[in-house]
């Protein structure tokens, strides 16, 4: 119905976030070239959010749960279907954005073990 509403929200969010972080980067001149910026890495995150919304917001689309026209979703008609409605929000699309997240702290943790053995092999040169 309206799962894709979170992870939307938590997308816009992270790629307000990253661009004042790149705004900031850019001013710092302590950044080293063998390092990632976090606003990139912050970046990752927001592009996993905003395609996985895309993916969700077309396949609700397709099966008819939004429409053209108000209520956009067919969930809003009524009270009922509503509640139903804030329901999943509040459960599967809270449980996808959280999964996404935990799988960006994934990469974030397996790109800082590559930075460490980056900086270690350079360190031996």
């Amino acid at each position: 119905m309206a799962c894709f509403v979170v992870p939307v929200a938590e997308a816009i969010v992270t790629s307000v976030a990253t661009r004042i972080l790149e705004l900031k980067e850019n001013k710092s001149e302590t950044i080293t070239p063998d390092n990632v910026r976090f606003s990139v890495k912050l970046k990752w995150l927001s592009k996993l959010l905003w395609g996985g919304s895309f993916l969700l917001t077309f396949e609700h689309i397709w099966h008819g749960e939004i429409k053209p026209f108000f209520p956009f979703l067919t969930a809003a008609k009524s009270p009922e279907s509503f509640t139903a409605m804030l329901n999943e929000v509040s459960t599967v699309g809270v449980g996808m954005a959280l999964t996404v997240t935990t799988a960006w702290i994934g990469m974030l943790i397996i790109s800082g073990i590559a930075e460490k053995q980056h900086e270690k092999i350079s360190e031996v040169e």
